[in-house]
């Protein structure tokens, strides 16, 4: 078998460092360096000849600044002879720039796709994608993983039989209800407008909330205007409780302290695909890792295993004393 060499960007170096240590193997180092004219150079650090490539690097903030390197270290691998080159990618934030729904503007996340598999990368590993077409925008094999069963396995600890998952809106209330399914709960969408200066509106809840316990599921909070007016409405509609739930935790602007500060928000929990800043920090927040998870799919990847065997959302997730 080729030896796996894994590389992290300057992104997120705790989560790769989470990963080498699942697997069992060294992190790599890489050499980044800035230029008097401010280009980048990267360096990978440790021999890749013939060798099964991981590079580590979700893209966050500055996303241009560890675009750009993630770029550079597919490019140094290939020109290092990589038997093959996977580009992780715990966070990819061009997901969002899916479709064009203005005149002259570009799918953003089909460009970066493409600069990708043009610098050299042979395939890519991803975790829950903002929009699932995206996924066709990659020329090259992509594995799609969902955090679903790690978020799923910290809330069986609770008591469950009278809570509902809410989605924000209709686009994610499919993995909203795969969601439910894991934990054998009822599922709801929120029926959500965003009108003209991107102002969200959310103008009822289609499902039973009244009463009830509810865990608003949501693909990634950024701003968290989505759920703060979600938050309004499910308050309105007389819901005992509210826990907040998402794969990528961007919290932009104080985004956590706004959501936290909701005196019937018990707990917002996300995973650690993106680093948490310690502004960010709350006591109310619980950050899960998707490390084990993400070193099982590179392991299945490098021994030719299947990877979507490993993320089956059909099967209910027991906790304690429950079901």
């Amino acid at each position: 078998m080729r030896d796996i060499a894994v590389f992290s960007g300057s992104a997120h170096p705790e989560l790769a460092g989470e990963v080498c240590s699942e697997l069992g193997v060294p992190l790599l180092p890489v050499r980044v360096q800035r230029f008097a004219n401010d280009c980048l150079e990267v360096q990978l650090q440790a021999n890749c000849r013939e060798r099964d490539v991981f590079l580590i690097q979700p893209l966050v903030k500055p996303v241009q600044e560890n675009l750009v390197e993630l770029l550079l270290m597919v490019d140094a691998a290939r020109g290092a002879s990589a038997a093959r080159t996977t580009v992780v990618l715990p966070h990819y934030a061009y997901a969002r720039s899916d479709k064009k729904d203005a005149p002259r503007i570009s799918i953003g996340g089909r460009l970066m796709a493409d600069l990708m598999v043009a610098a050299g990368a042979s395939r890519v590993l991803t975790m829950t994608l903002h929009s699932p077409q995206v996924h066709g925008f990659f020329s090259v094999p992509v594995d799609h993983l969902h955090a679903l069963r790690e978020l799923a396995t910290h809330f069986a600890s609770h008591d469950l039989s009278n809570t509902t998952v809410v989605s924000p809106d209709l686009g994610n209330a499919k993995e909203a209800a795969a969601f439910a399914r894991m934990l054998g709960t009822e599922v709801a969408a929120g029926a959500k407008e965003r009108t003209p200066g991107d102002k969200v509106t959310i103008s009822s809840v289609i499902g039973h909330v009244t009463g009830r316990d509810v865990i608003v599921l949501d693909d990634e909070i950024a701003k968290g205007s989505t759920i703060l007016e979600l938050i309004r409405v499910l308050r309105d509609a007389g819901v005992r409780s509210i826990r907040v739930a998402c794969t990528h935790g961007l919290f932009a602007d104080g985004a956590v302290q706004r959501i936290g500060g909701q005196p019937d928000v018990l707990e917002i929990v996300c995973t650690n695909t993106v680093p948490i800043a310690d502004a960010d920090r709350h006591e109310k927040l619980t950050v899960l890792s998707v490390a084990p998870a993400i070193a099982e799919a590179m392991r299945r990847i490098h021994d030719g295993e299947s990877v979507s065997a490993l993320f089956d959302s059909s099967k209910p997730v027991t906790g304690k004393g429950l079901f």
